[in-house]
C-alpha cells in the first residue's frame, strides 16, 4: 500500500461530490428525510432511548458523526445533541455511561485511551467505519528535490533543519499536533527516537491556524514542514507528489513497538489506521440494533475528504453539515437502507 494513494483527489474524489448535488436535486433537508423515517410501522427497536455522540474538537468529525447519529434516528433512537471532548476524556466518559458512542476512534492510535478507560471491560470498539486513514510528516517538492531529502533522519543535520526554521532559533518548526489527540504522543517519540530534538521543535496550538500558517508560507516560496492525516482537506491544498513530498522514517519506532513499514518497503513513522465507533459496553449489550448498526456502518475517506472540502470552502454551519449528510444518505440510500435492515433484523433475535 502506498501512502499516496491515501491522498488523491484526482477524478475518484471529484465523483465523490456528485452525492452532495443529489441534495440539491432532491431538496432534502436531514429532519425532513429523518421525520420520514419515524412513522409507525418503521420498526423502531431504539424508540424513546436517548444517545449522547461525543466528537473532538476537529470539526472535520462533525459529519461522520451526523451519519451516525441519522441511522441511530432511522431506529428510532433519539440522538441529543453532539458534545466535544477531548479523546481521551471522551473514552472514560463512555465506559463510564456519561455518554454513549465516539464515531472516530482511532485503531490503533488511540488504543492507549481505550486501555486507559476499561478496555473491553467497559467499552465496545466495533466494525470498521472508515479507513485506512494514514498519516506522517511532509515537506515542500521544492526544498525536497533542492536539496535531495526523503527522509526526517536528515533533519539531524543543522544545515538541513535550518532551511524549515521560522522563528529564528536555528531549529526545523514541525507543523504539530494538538495535545490530546493521540498523533502529538508520537510525534513526541519519534523526535526522541530519531534523535531529532536538538534540532527539530514540536510547533503546538490549535492545528487550524498553524496550517494555515503553513500553507500561506507556502504559498510565499518558503519550506515547510508538517504533519497531517488523511482524510482531511489539507492533501487537496497542499497535494503530495505535486506540491509536498512525505518523509520516511529510519526505522519503526511507537510505543506499542508495531511495524509501521508498509508492503512496499516504504516507512512513513505511522501505523495505517482504521477509525472505529466505541460505544459503551452495557449499553450496547442491551440495544443490539444499533451495535449491529454500528458494526456494519462503512463510510469511504475519498467521501468524508470531499465534505471535509466544502467545510473549508465556507459550508461549514451545523445546518450545512446536516444538508451534507442528508445528501449523502440521499445519494446511497440502498446501502444506507442496508444498514437499517441489518440492526432491526438484528434486534429481533
Amino acid at each position: 500500500m502506498n501512502q499516496t494513494e491515501h491522498f488523491k483527489t484526482s477524478s475518484r474524489t471529484k465523483r465523490r461530490f456528485q452525492w452532495l448535488s443529489a441534495m440539491a436535486l432532491a431538496a432534502l433537508t436531514l429532519s425532513t428525510s429523518l421525520a420520514m423515517a419515524q412513522t409507525p410501522d418503521a420498526g423502531l427497536p431504539g424508540k424513546g432511548i436517548k444517545v449522547q455522540a461525543l466528537q473532538s474538537s476537529v470539526a472535520e468529525e462533525t459529519f461522520q458523526t451526523m451519519l451516525v447519529d441519522a441511522a441511530l434516528e432511522k431506529l428510532g433512537y433519539e440522538p441529543q445533541p453532539i458534545k466535544e471532548v477531548d479523546y481521551p476524556a471522551a473514552h472514560i466518559a463512555i465506559a463510564n455511561g456519561d455518554a454513549t458512542f465516539l464515531a472516530v476512534h482511532w485503531d490503533p492510535l488511540h488504543q492507549d485511551y481505550y486501555d486507559n478507560a476499561g478496555g473491553d471491560m467497559k467499552l465496545l470498539r466495533t466494525g470498521q467505519y472508515a479507513g485506512p486513514a494514514a498519516q506522517g510528516y511532509l515537506i515542500d517538492k521544492a526544498t525536497a528535490e533542492k536539496y535531495k531529502i526523503t527522509n526526517i533522519d536528515q533533519l539531524r543535520d543543522p544545515a538541513i533543519s535550518k532551511l524549515f526554521d521560522h522563528d529564528g532559533d536555528g531549529k526545523a518548526d514541525l507543523t504539530g499536533c494538538n495535545p490530546g489527540w493521540g498523533c502529538e504522543a508520537m510525534i513526541e517519540h519519534h523526535l526522541d527516537a530519531y534523535k531529532l530534538r536538538a534540532t527539530v521543535k514540536h510547533v503546538q496550538g490549535s492545528y487550524a491556524a498553524l496550517i494555515a500558517d503553513t500553507i500561506g508560507r507556502y504559498g510565499r516560496g518558503k519550506p515547510i514542514l508538517y504533519y497531517t492525516w488523511t482524510p482531511y482537506w489539507v492533501s487537496g491544498v497542499l497535494v503530495p507528489g505535486k506540491d509536498v513530498v512525505w518523509l520516511q522514517v529510519p526505522f519503526s519506532a511507537n510505543p506499542q513497538k508495531a511495524n509501521t513499514r508498509l508492503a512496499d518497503g516504504s516507512d512513513y513513522g505511522f501505523s495505517v489506521n482504521t477509525t472505529r465507533i466505541v460505544v459503551n459496553r452495557a449499553w450496547a449489550e442491551k440495544n443490539p440494533a444499533a451495535a449491529k448498526l454500528f458494526e456494519v456502518m462503512r463510510l469511504p475517506i475519498a467521501d468524508i475528504s470531499a465534505q471535509n472540502e466544502r467545510m473549508r470552502s465556507g459550508e461549514n454551519t451545523q445546518a450545512d453539515i446536516a444538508r451534507h449528510t442528508a445528501g449523502w444518505i440521499k445519494f446511497h440510500q440502498q446501502l444506507f437502507d442496508g444498514w437499517i435492515a441489518q440492526a432491526r433484523a438484528a434486534a429481533q433475535h
